[in-house]
């Protein structure tokens, strides 16, 4: 069938709208017209750093829609049902086993190769291979090629344009402070970036009922947001005093924990000495290749320095969770979302980076 995408054709290009052939679903999986698909920095970001070889490509990852088709060996999703895609996995290898699907043994070649495991491409383009099945569903896409493994079915009442960010970004930051670090009232909580995945990190604290929350971030509306969840704002480009003598202050003496999205090595050096003793600090952010960071505070205070795939989540789990807690008042991050006619999506990358938005949504 035809489709139309957007694709971006070689190495650091733009995104192109353009009508592609997409295949039948084969056994294993499910065809979805999709409604609405997040941008994620991580769709900007490999863009520009996948090898030259590897486009055209179609990116997303963030997609919602609505299942037109299922192959003859997919169970439990039917025809007509609503889902949102998310990242991809066995389920049969000892991460997948043990509750940790985002450390799949097979991720690298499910999600990130642009073909599917027997060499083939789903996309296609004057009968030339176009590569897709990114996070296995290549949702910037009128229509997507996904499978019963990252595929969350949900209530149909549900809006798809909303929960589309789930999939991801609202999904890392949030999952980060439920699955990983679990701070209680007693705890204060640092995050440093308040784009997509702070802010939802930042509303799941607030959910806990963290005692203390500090937000970092240059940008005032990003700082306005922050503290409409209850977050202690703090602008880094202030020359008043030091961000970690701030932070310090703020949390009596340090923050039992911290969150990186910056993904900027003196960003997440200042996170490090933020904390407490023994504190924890999760990177998140996607871009340098490496952090230096502060060995003697380190090694003195016996702090922590890790990451998380996806907040440790598992789609099947964690998407209807955050969907009962938004729709119960706890996880309220309707707001952050700006959406935008798929037409306009160099548009909405040129507004995400420049940080006019939160989190842009794609709508067919």
């Amino acid at each position: 069938m035809k489709t139309t995408v957007a694709v971006v054709n070689e190495q650091g290009g733009d995104f192109s709208l353009e009508e592609i052939d997409l295949g039948d679903p084969q056994a294993d999986e499910v065809l979805v017209k999709i409604v609405a698909t997040g941008l994620c920095h991580t769709d900007i970001h490999l863009k520009g750093f996948l090898p030259g070889e590897m486009f055209p490509n179609v990116f997303g990852h963030e997609g919602a829609g609505v299942v037109e088709a299922v192959g003859d060996g997919v169970k439990g999703i039917e025809v007509g049902d609503h889902v949102v895609l998310s990242f991809r996995s066995c389920r049969a290898c000892d991460n997948c086993t043990n509750d940790l699907v985002g450390y799949c043994d097979s991720s690298l070649l499910l999600n990130y190769m642009g073909m599917r495991m027997d060499g083939t491409t789903t996309y296609s383009r004057d009968g030339a291979p176009v590569f897709g099945n990114f996070f296995g569903q290549s949702s910037l896409s009128q229509y997507a090629i996904a499978y019963a493994d990252n595929c969350v079915v949900i209530d149909k009442s549900v809006d798809l344009t909303k929960v589309a960010p789930y999939g991801c970004g609202f999904q890392t930051g949030a999952g980060t402070v439920l699955n990983v670090l679990k701070p209680t009232p007693t705890d204060s909580l640092v995050v440093f970036g308040c784009g997509a995945v702070g802010l939802a990190a930042i509303a799941a604290a607030k959910h806990l009922g963290v005692g203390t929350i500090v937000a970092v971030d240059p940008l005032e509306s990003r700082r306005g947001t922050a503290a409409s969840y209850g977050a202690i704002a703090v602008d880094p480009m202030d020359g008043s005093s030091p961000v970690v003598d701030k932070v310090k202050e703020l949390t009596g003496g340090g923050a039992s924990y911290a969150i990186d999205t910056t993904a900027i090595s003196a960003v997440v050096k200042q996170a490090q000495q933020s904390l407490r003793v023994r504190g924890t600090l999760v990177a998140l952010g996607l871009g340098a290749e490496e952090y230096a960071i502060d060995a003697i505070d380190l090694l003195q205070t016996g702090k922590v320095i890790k990451a998380s795939i996806e907040g440790d989540s598992d789609p099947q789990e964690m998407v209807p969770r955050l969907i009962a807690l938004n729709a119960a008042g706890e996880f309220d991050v309707d707001g952050l979302i700006a959406t935008y006619p798929f037409s306009e999506i160099n548009t909405a990358v040129a507004d995400v980076l420049a940080g006019k938005v939160v989190k842009p949504v794609l709508v067919w």
